[in-house]
């Protein structure tokens, strides 16, 4: 039987591992049939005693995919914990759908330069963006949590999907500059979950279905804190078309030997990037937070990155037993120089704003000599060839990749 939990105190969100697994601890006896009935309800930043708030530090991976899914599986059998563990690939599933699409994010980042442009040329636009951003709407519940978003860094991902098509079809404001107000506030902002989720209340993810916020909706899962009147009463869908799926791009072996380590916001998981045979003799990590945005990151996102990044390489200094240095972009070059080891790991960079500055690293250190390895994880590895159209061709295949690695289901 699942534990039932009381109404708990608002979510400790220190950027550490350790305050990761507190929380995962904390909501493991939740992860069955009490999170499939009650997570759709928001309570209000108060109160997520019904979601597991995790996914600031899985976006970081300071907590693997591998291990919220073990934890819900050491308490639960697949069938009680399933939805659980979909949400989780769900977030899998947007990073391999990106992967094989990732024209998708380029065309995004041009856009959002062109809905710029028109802010700055338009007035009435320009004056409704900022309403928008600064909850000045009049919509009740969109005004609450456009703030709350801005001084929090999360939202409830119902309450994201509600303020979406709000933006989207009530407001007619640009589902660009939406997704980029998300992305520059959210701690978990990812580039494959943020974009992938607008376009899907938008109707591009999966072309004509769009999701429609309706006030008795809000009202129902808020549990009468918000009833907006005035929404939009329909949702066409925004014209546009998928590319086909290209090919994956995977890591490279990692080979046994000295080796540098980096590390970026994209896996922060200093334990477990490189095998047993690798010896790590420097550590260095990079963070790019301000390069998410146009306008570079809120306050909330970017203290969670910079705080997340500082911890990871103590817990790499105390590890490996040596000086761990965090490094500026600029410095990057000079740093892998300085290590005196012809091979340097990092975590794999998915589609994003983060691979554009390593691919760039990696051309120059091929130059000198110096290899630039991308370790890429087994989850990714075996979840992402399953990403090449709609969840469901991921999702019937859940049970069969936990079971390749290694999970009893």
């Amino acid at each position: 039987m699942d534990q039932l939990i009381a109404r708990e105190e608002p979510v400790d969100f220190t950027p550490s591992r350790a305050s990761g697994e507190k929380r995962l601890a904390a909501f493991k006896g939740r992860m069955g049939r009490h999170y499939a009935g009650e997570r759709n309800h928001d309570l209000g930043p108060s109160d997520r005693s019904n979601v597991s708030a995790l996914s600031p530090w899985v976006r970081s991976r300071q907590l693997l995919e591998e291990e919220l899914v073990r934890a819900a599986l050491d308490r639960f059998a697949l069938s009680t914990a399933e939805k659980f563990v979909q949400e989780v690939c769900w977030r899998t599933y947007f990073k391999g759908w990106l992967e094989h699409r990732p024209t998708v994010w380029d065309d995004y980042r041009r856009g959002l330069n062109y809905r710029f442009d028109a802010v700055a040329s338009n007035s009435g636009l320009a004056k409704a963006y900022e309403e928008a951003i600064e909850g000045r709407t009049g919509i009740e519940g969109f005004d609450d949590w456009a703030r709350e978003l801005v001084e929090t860094g999360y939202l409830h991902n119902h309450a994201r999907m509600w303020f979406a098509s709000i933006w989207i079809f009530t407001l007619r404001l640009p589902w660009e500059l939406g997704a980029d107000f998300f992305l520059k506030h959210l701690m978990d902002g990812d580039a494959a979950s943020n974009t992938c989720s607008w376009r899907w209340v938008a109707g591009l993810h999966t072309p004509g279905k769009t999701y429609l916020a309706r006030r008795s909706n809000i009202a129902k899962y808020t549990g009468g804190r918000f009833s907006p009147a005035g929404l939009a009463s329909e949702a066409p869908a925004i014209d546009g078309a998928n590319p086909s799926p290209g090919m994956l791009i995977g890591g490279e072996p990692i080979p046994e030997g000295d080796i540098a380590l980096l590390l970026t916001e994209e896996d922060l998981h200093v334990e477990t990037l490189c095998p047993p045979g690798a010896k790590v003799k420097a550590l260095a990590g990079v963070t790019f937070p301000d390069a998410r945005s146009t306008g570079g990151a809120g306050d909330v996102a970017k203290a969670f990155v910079e705080g997340a990044m500082d911890d990871s390489l103590a817990r790499g200094s105390e590890r490996f037993g040596l000086d761990a240095r965090k490094s500026a972009s600029e410095d990057l070059l000079e740093w892998a120089r300085s290590v005196e080891c012809k091979t340097i790991v990092t975590g794999f960079p998915p589609v994003g704003w983060v691979r554009p500055h390593l691919d760039a690293l990696r051309a120059s250190l091929a130059e000198e000599g110096i290899r630039l390895l991308y370790a890429q994880r087994d989850w990714d590895r075996a979840f992402w060839p399953h990403a090449r159209k709609g969840f469901f061709g991921l999702k019937k295949q859940i049970p069969s990749v936990l079971a390749g690695l290694g999970f009893a289901v």
